[in-house]
């Protein structure tokens, strides 16, 4: 599996987009980046399915605010950070 995979919660969104692109950029060929116009939970159960040990999560109220979410598929554990952060948040 990938590194991790950034869930985008609101195609079409400007910040979540500009977020989810800069994030992939950076992590250059080592995430996917889930776009899909599709619910919620369909993303959460596929990311969950494919094993990626990271999932940042980036959703409209967040992005606002440049923060997305941060979960270890490992343990469950989820954490809120600013999204310049969270390549440092999956280490």
């Amino acid at each position: 599996p990938f590194r991790a995979v950034i869930l985008n919660l609101k195609q079409g969104d400007a910040a979540c987009d500009t977020i989810c692109e800069d994030i992939y950029a950076r992590l250059a060929g080592q995430t996917l980046y889930d776009d899909r116009e599709e619910r919620a939970g369909v993303k959460f159960a596929d990311a969950d399915l494919m094993g990626h040990p990271w999932q940042i999560v980036v959703g409209p109220r967040g992005a606002a605010a440049g923060k997305v979410e941060v979960k270890r598929r490992s343990t469950g554990e989820r954490q809120e950070a600013l999204a310049g952060d969270a390549l440092r948040v999956i280490g």
